[in-house]
Order: structure tokens, then sequence, then C-alpha cells
């Protein structure tokens, strides 16, 4: 499975998967396109070439990994419903946790990357075709599908991790990390101490790479994964400005310093909430010390549109599963699996578990809530309620959720800045979660109403006779 953009590009163009548009303009057209395309179940990849004011040759990849279908064979799983792929990805996540020490990034000499360097003067970030989404955003993000590389300055633990970036002028990025973040961590140990932060951004790269930034996996373990999930290590460069390790495969990478004590306005820009929840504002930046790219380098874009959008399916996929894989290891028993609905933009969260003792939903509930921090709802269904279908949710809430026993706030847990039901200005980001017990009254369970069903074997004799014609 391992293989670059471009080998990820070359299989899904055998499969029909990939459209090339030419001529769109940066500003704003190529958002519209995306958007509108985010919008479509079915919508393709879609590369952009001979972009206005671009070289032709530069080009820009959205919707990359848009679909169910794209996202499974990107993980190497067999496609499928949902549930499927949930059990697929827990199974894989198992065999990562398993083998992870096999898959260190393997440190190389050269690579692609290396195709074209530029230093000094010779650096135009202008250069490259960056668009700017949408006509409220703040300028052009580079960074919306890529990885930020940084290390923290007292183990030397690297971390790869997914925050928007702007760019500021033809030698300058601006950019955002929320409060808590790894990246922000690193960052901040080095301005606490007075010295720049040493950055690398990948711009464009296999998909594996951006859903690596987006996944909380653990601490310092990001190419690990990365190298598991396509089972091979990860060959990076020791960039020569920062040393920090760069893919040695990606299409562009920026490498700069942080420094501490300069600001810049960035922003708005339209989030994965479907809000400007965070407005223009003083942020770190970049400054650029050298830049890296493939000959016709592509940028994988993948900013956010206002859900429901298909764009976060495979962020919903890897999140459930790891949430579902703690849960197990927390020693909560009967977890059938875990759903974050992508219609909800991370905020509402099924988990269906099989009642085995008094407490156990509550139990189920407390310990999903300790393993995200974005989660406004939190619903724990019973093993009968398909969980990953929103409308069989809110039917065991309903029906099965008393008001007065069955729903709980834990006040004051922790949120983010891009929270649109924190009134900004803010220093402290702080929410209120709330917990449904929409399962069967354990007390009573075994006498509650029967369930309207469909007898398997009628349902299954039925769909043969009448599925073409009735398309079931």
């Amino acid at each position: 499975m391992a293989d670059d953009l471009r080998g990820w590009l070359k299989k899904m163009e055998q499969s029909e998967q990939v459209k090339t548009i030419e001529g769109a303009d940066w500003d704003q057209e190529i958002g519209a396109i995306e958007a509108l395309n985010n919008r479509n179940p079915n919508g393709p990849a879609i590369l952009f070439d001979k972009i206005k004011g671009s070289a032709p040759g530069f080009r820009v990849l959205c919707s990359s990994i848009l679909t169910p279908w794209r996202t499974a064979v990107t993980l190497g799983l067999t496609p499928g419903p949902t549930r499927d792929l949930l059990t697929q990805v827990r199974g894989k996540v198992a065999q990562w946790d398993a083998n992870i020490e096999k898959f260190k990034p393997q440190v190389v000499k050269t690579g692609p990357v290396m195709e074209n360097v530029k230093s000094g003067n010779d650096i135009n970030l202008l250069a490259f075709p960056t668009p700017k989404g949408r006509g409220k955003d703040g300028g052009r993000y580079i960074g919306t599908g890529h990885v930020m590389v940084t290390r923290d300055p007292d183990n030397g633990e690297i971390n790869l991790g997914t925050y928007r970036v702007m760019v500021q002028d033809d030698k300058t990025l601006g950019f955002h990390i929320a409060p808590g973040k790894h990246g922000r961590l690193h960052m901040e140990k080095y301005h606490e101490r007075g010295q720049a932060c040493p950055i690398v951004v990948s711009i464009g790269h296999h998909p594996l790479a951006y859903c690596v930034g987006c996944i909380p996996f653990p601490d310092g373990a990001e190419y690990q994964y990365w190298g598991a999930m396509r089972d091979e290590p990860v060959q990076v460069i020791e960039e020569e400005v920062t040393g920090l390790p760069m893919p040695a495969d990606s299409e562009i990478v920026i490498a700069g310093w942080c420094p501490p004590d300069k600001l810049r306005k960035e922003g708005p820009f339209g989030e994965y909430t479907g809000y400007y929840a965070s407005g223009e504002r003083p942020n770190p930046i970049i400054e650029v010390a050298r830049v890296y790219y493939r000959n016709n380098p592509i940028i994988h874009g993948a900013p956010p549109s206002r859900p429901p959008y298909n764009g976060s399916y495979y962020s919903n996929l890897l999140d459930s599963s790891l949430v579902d894989s703690n849960m197990r290891k927390m020693g909560v028993p009967e977890v059938q699996g875990v759903w974050t609905h992508e219609v909800c933009a991370y905020w509402f969260m099924s988990v269906s578990i099989k009642q085995r003792y008094a407490g156990h939903a509550k139990q189920a509930a407390l310990v999903a809530s300790e393993l995200v921090h974005r989660g406004r709802y939190i619903v724990v269904v019973d093993e009968d309620i398909d969980f990953t279908d929103l409308r069989h949710v809110i039917w065991a809430i309903t029906t099965r959720a008393d008001p007065g026993t069955g729903l709980d706030v834990i006040h004051r847990v922790r949120s983010t800045p891009l929270d649109p039901l924190i009134r900004k200005p803010a220093t402290s980001f702080f929410a209120n979660r709330l917990i449904i017990d929409a399962c069967k009254p354990f007390e009573w369970k075994n006498d509650f109403p029967e369930t309207i069903s469909l007898d398997a074997g009628l349902e299954k004799k039925v769909r043969e006779k009448w599925g073409k014609v009735l398309d079931l």
C-alpha cells in the first residue's frame, strides 16, 4: 500500500475517482467548486490545473478522501457500510498498536521533494496556487490538508499535526493552533526559553499523512502510525535548516522558525463547525528559511465546509475507532461500537453497548466523555440500535431516555476556541457536555415493550425477489 500522493492519484484515476479541472481561479472559485462537490455523497477527487495566475503544472488536489469508498481504499479496507468499516478499523488499530515499533521512520539522504530547493531571496510562497476558499476568509490558506512537524525540546518527541496555515507574504506564514494541542505545547516550550521554534510544514503528500495529522494518536508516534497504516516505514530527510524530519516524497515542504516575540493578524477562517468561530487576531508566524518542492507540485487541500458534508468521514471513522478501542482498554465491557456523526461536525457521539449491569450505560458515557475534547452530546444506546444512523439514535433518545433520570450535564470540560458557543474574545475555553442514557432501563429491560422488527428470513426473501424493483 506504500506510495506517494502521485501513486494514490494513479490508483484513483484507474477507478475513475478523479476529475481534472483547468482554468479555475484561486480566489474563491476553487473553494466554491469544492464546497459544492463536498455536498455530493459520491463526489470525485478534484485536481485543479492551469490555475489562474499560476504556472501550468502547479496544481491543487481537493476532496481526496471525500467519500467512504476512497476513505476505505486509502486505509487499506474493504469498502462497505460504516459499521463494517468500523469493525475493520478496530482490527487495524490493534495491529498498529502491536507492531508500532517496527515502523519508526527511515532516515534517507534525499527524495523527490529535493527536486527544487529555494532559500533567501529565491523564496516566493506566492508562486504556489494557494486558494482563498471563501470571501470572508482572512487570506490564502496553503495549509488545510497538510501536516506541521514540530519537536518537543524536552524529550525530542516529534509531532505531526494539522493546524491551519495562511500565507502572510512571499516569505512568511501565519498559523493558528488551539490551546492544548501538541504543536502548540512544543512552540510554547521554546518561547518560554526565549527561543524560536523550528517548524516544518508538508503541504502535499499521501492522504494518509493528513489522516494522521488530524487524529489524536499517542504522543510522538504519528510517523510510526503513518508507517503502520501504509505497512512500510515513512522515509524522512533531516531538513537542513531545522533538523526536523520531513517526508522525503512530499510535494512541497516549507521550513522555518516561529519567533517568540512576533505576531501578525491571521483569520478569520471558516472552520469545521460551519462557522467563523474565531475572527481575525494576532497569531504566531513562521519566518520561512527554506522551501522544497517537486517538479509540478501538488497542494493537498482540505478546507472544511458547513455540515453536513462528507469531507469529515475519514476523521469520524478513525476518531470513532480510537475511542472504541480505548474504551475497551479502559475496562468498559461489551462495547458494540462508537460513531461520531459527520452531520454534527464531531459534536454528537453515539456509543452502543450490550448492558450487563446497573450503571453500565453511565460508565460508558463517562469514559467516552474523557476520550473526546469536542463532543457536546454523548448518547449511549442498546445493541439493537444502529448507532451509525442518526435517525435510529434519535428514536432511541425519544423512546428510551427519561429526561428526569437519563440526562446528566458535565460542567467546564475542555473545549476549543472554534466552539461557536464560547463568546469571543476569551482566554479560557470551557464547555458543558450532555450525556444521555438512551438504553432501556436496566432494572426492567427484559420487560421493556417489544420492538417492531422484520423477520430476518423474510427480509432476505423480499430483498431477493423485489430488491431490484424497489432499489432495496
